[in-house]
């Protein structure tokens, strides 16, 4: 196929790209650019959204030519991810600008119950605080221009580190790699790293409630004083067993496979 040189692009999120090719204008899109030109669906678009197919239709000079259509191929580590999302107690909730019928024919496939379809980019942000207005604490995973004000509005922001700049900027958490296992990874860093927070305030709690009453002189009246070079040298001890304890952390083997394994094979 000989593909003409195309001049004069824009983009119109939602809606769908234009371009002017050999003096024409061309424009290509889904649902939105059709309501705009007042048209249906070509004859074959019928069955591709029984198919669970993405649909787009080419518009030359506002006259259909013809249509696309396209479908998601979904990784097996996205079942691996959902699925281990769901064992630790995670509701996963699917929001994409998608059509209703392929958006359920994905969420279907990976096991995803609870699905926001036909959402616009500027009003991912509010289905996040909708979640988060029924008492849900949200994580929203994205990489593209569109996640970003979800991404702000989330209680963690997650974003894919081969993302665009803005869903980065947008983002608490940045994924090292585009592995949907890798939020496991995150959670388990997260759980790792807060009991170890607690453990030692715990020991930072009880060493202290007994060194400091000692260096106080409490027991002084029975004869027993401790000299300030020994409460020094346990106030320093204190800090390296806290320090040598959060090292600890570094055992972890984030590997986005071997943390959801271990949830699997639970």
């Amino acid at each position: 196929i000989r593909v003409p040189a195309a001049a004069r692009f824009t983009s119109s999120p939602a809606v769908g790209v234009t371009a002017r090719v050999e003096g024409r204008e061309v424009r290509v899109g889904g649902p939105r650019l059709l309501d705009e030109l007042g048209a249906s669906d070509i004859a074959a678009a019928e069955a591709w959204h029984a198919q669970g197919s993405i649909v787009l239709h080419v518009v030359r000079d506002d006259a259909i030519v013809g249509g696309l259509a396209l479908a998601d191929e979904i990784r097996p580590e996205s079942r691996e991810a959902v699925e281990a999302l769901h064992r630790l107690g995670v509701e996963v909730v699917m929001i994409t600008g998608d059509a209703e019928a392929v958006a359920r024919s994905v969420a279907e496939a990976l096991g995803i119950r609870r699905v926001f379809a036909g959402v616009r980019p500027e009003d991912k942000a509010a289905k996040v605080a909708e979640l988060q207005g029924e008492g849900k604490k949200v994580a929203m995973v994205g990489d593209g221009v569109n996640d970003a004000p979800a991404l702000a509005r989330a209680d963690v922001g997650i974003a894919i580190g081969a993302g665009t700049d803005v869903a980065i900027a947008s983002a608490g958490v940045i994924l090292a790699s585009s592995d949907p296992r890798s939020v496991l990874s995150v959670i388990e860093l997260s759980r790792a790293s807060y009991r170890k927070m607690t453990q030692n305030l715990w020991w930072a709690a009880g060493y202290n409630l007994i060194s400091v009453p000692l260096a106080a002189g409490v027991l002084a009246p029975i004869g027993f004083v401790l000299p300030m070079s020994v409460g020094a040298i346990l106030m320093s001890l204190s800090t390296i067993v806290v320090a040598l304890n959060a090292q600890l952390l570094r055992r972890l083997d984030l590997a986005p496979e071997r943390s959801a394994r271990a949830v699997l094979d639970r």
